[in-house]
């Protein structure tokens, strides 16, 4: 199997491998890949001036098949200081996957920077974490998991580091970005307490606010999931590097008993 999770083939086109297979169904992509590639596509617009995405929002319209996709990215709305990108993700003609972000022109502000907060325990010595019964592997073993506070397979809020054990398009090193959203969709999953046999508990955006790129291979997540009386939750995480907070996240969910449909 290659050892990524998208292979280009060419006009634009990528073609998914098994290791973007989703927890729910060996036929859907988890979307932490399909975020990346298309905060991939976002990063590949040439910009005026130094600068850096500020805020990224995925819109998930659709399950991705493990088939071939394309991605596209533009300025919606281009501007000295502030710009307003859109990305999209298809098969086909159906799109799949939407992205927006703002691009924000970087300067100096090291002298006011607020202090990030503390980090989290380093994760080469922490014990490795396993999932749920019945959640099928793919994205999951593509990735190395090192619990923290809580794990996977424990219901209620938690605590882990993530780093993808394979590239996110062969023969490409991903980027610092890439690697924060490959991480950033796997929120509801890791603070999930409910059982996966029965219910459904699934995403239909991701938001994403960044003050800085992550450093280093490894990604934290600090997460935690609400769920309202009326099938609505919410999964809300603070993003880490090995330096401390970089981001916050979150993700509206779709809260149902499986047997409902």
């Amino acid at each position: 199997m290659t050892e990524a999770f998208y292979v280009p083939i060419g006009e634009g086109l990528y073609l998914p491998t098994q290791h973007t297979a989703g927890p729910w169904t060996p036929d859907a992509q988890h979307f932490g890949p399909p975020s990346a590639l298309l905060v991939r596509a976002l990063e590949e617009v040439e910009a005026p001036h130094a600068s850096q995405l500020a805020r990224v929002t995925i819109e998930i319209l659709g399950p991705a098949p493990l088939k071939e996709l394309s991605v596209r990215a533009r300025v919606e709305r281009p501007g000295r200081s502030v710009e307003w990108l859109e990305a999209e993700l298809s098969h086909g003609e159906r799109v799949v996957g939407r992205a927006s972000a703002w691009r924000i022109a970087t300067s100096d502000t090291t002298a006011v920077a607020t202090p990030e907060g503390p980090a989290l325990p380093p994760p080469d010595d922490l014990p490795t974490s396993s999932w749920p019964e019945g959640w099928h592997g793919g994205y999951l073993d593509a990735v190395e998991w090192r619990r923290v506070e809580g794990a996977l397979d424990e219901p209620g809020p938690a605590t882990v580091w993530g780093r993808q054990r394979v590239a996110l398009v062969d023969g490409e090193k991903p980027s610092a970005l890439q690697r924060l959203f490959v991480l950033a969709d796997s929120g509801n999953g890791i603070s999930n307490f409910l059982d996966p046999r029965e219910w459904w508990f699934i995403n239909s955006e991701l938001t994403v606010h960044l003050r800085r790129p992550p450093l280093g291979d490894w990604i934290g997540v600090d997460a935690a999931t609400l769920v309202g009386p009326n099938g609505i939750g919410t999964a809300t995480t603070t993003l880490h590097d090995v330096s401390g907070p970089i981001a916050s996240g979150a993700q509206a969910l779709l809260v149902r008993p499986r047997q409902a449909g």
